[in-house]
C-alpha cells in the first residue's frame, strides 16, 4: 500500500468567510485536470479528506471517477489559526515562517506546529489503520502536510520541506515509513519544482 498526501490546490481568498470554508477558485479547479491524470490517482481504494472545504472539493474529484466515498476527520485539519482568522499574505508569510521555526511555541494564538504535527499524524495512522487492500490518498493541507513529512524523514520541523505551492503531494508506505519523495506540485511538468 501507498500513501498520497496531497495538499488542496488553490483557493478563492474571502476575507469575509472563515478560512476553513474557503472552496477552490478557478485556478484551483483547473488543477484537479492534473490530480486526476496522475498514473496513481486511479489506483486508489480509499480517499480521506480534512473537513475543510477545499480539502473536501479535493477529495471529491479524485473519488467520484472510483466511486469512492469521502472518509472525512476533523483531526486532518490544518494547524489552527482560528486566533488571528484572515491576515494579508505578507504577513501569513511571516507567521508561517514563525510557526515552522519554533514548533514548540504558539505564534499569535496559533496551534502550535508540534500539537499540529502530533494531531495529524495520528489522524491519518487511525485513517490507515485495517485498510491494507490497496492505495490511499489522504487529502489535507500544505502546514500539517509538511509537518508529517518532517516525521516520515526523521527531521525537526522545518519550512525547508514545504510544499513548492497549493496543489501538491508526496507518496509514503505506511508499513515501512519509506517516502518515495518530496512534494512534488501537480501540474504540467515545469511547475514541479522539487
Amino acid at each position: 500500500m501507498t500513501v498520497y498526501v496531497v495538499s488542496h490546490p488553490e483557493v478563492a481568498v474571502d476575507p469575509a468567510v472563515p478560512v476553513p470554508r474557503w472552496g477552490l477558485s478557478a485556478a484551483g479547479r483547473e488543477r484537479l485536470v492534473h490530480l486526476l491524470a496522475l498514473p496513481w490517482a486511479g489506483s486508489l481504494t480509499r480517499v480521506v479528506s480534512s473537513t475543510e472545504t477545499k480539502a473536501v472539493q479535493t477529495a471529491r474529484a479524485l473519488a467520484a471517477p472510483l466511486g469512492l466515498q469521502v472518509v472525512t476527520d476533523e483531526e486532518l485539519g490544518e494547524n489552527d489559526r482560528s486566533a488571528t482568522g484572515f491576515v494579508p499574505p505578507a504577513e501569513f508569510e511571516e507567521l508561517a515562517d514563525a510557526f515552522f521555526a519554533h514548533p514548540g511555541t504558539s505564534v499569535r494564538g496559533w496551534e502550535t506546529a508540534e500539537h499540529a504535527q502530533a494531531r495529524f499524524a495520528a489522524a491519518v495512522r487511525r485513517r490507515l489503520d485495517g485498510h491494507d487492500d490497496g492505495d490511499v490518498a489522504v487529502v489535507a493541507h500544505g502546514g500539517v502536510g509538511t509537518l508529517l513529512l518532517c516525521q516520515l524523514l526523521g527531521v525537526a520541523v522545518t519550512r525547508d520541506l514545504d510544499q513548492p505551492g497549493q496543489g501538491s503531494w508526496y507518496a509514503f508506505e505506511p508499513l515501512s515509513g519509506l517516502v518515495h519523495h518530496g512534494w512534488r506540485r501537480i501540474g504540467p511538468p515545469e511547475e514541479d519544482r522539487r
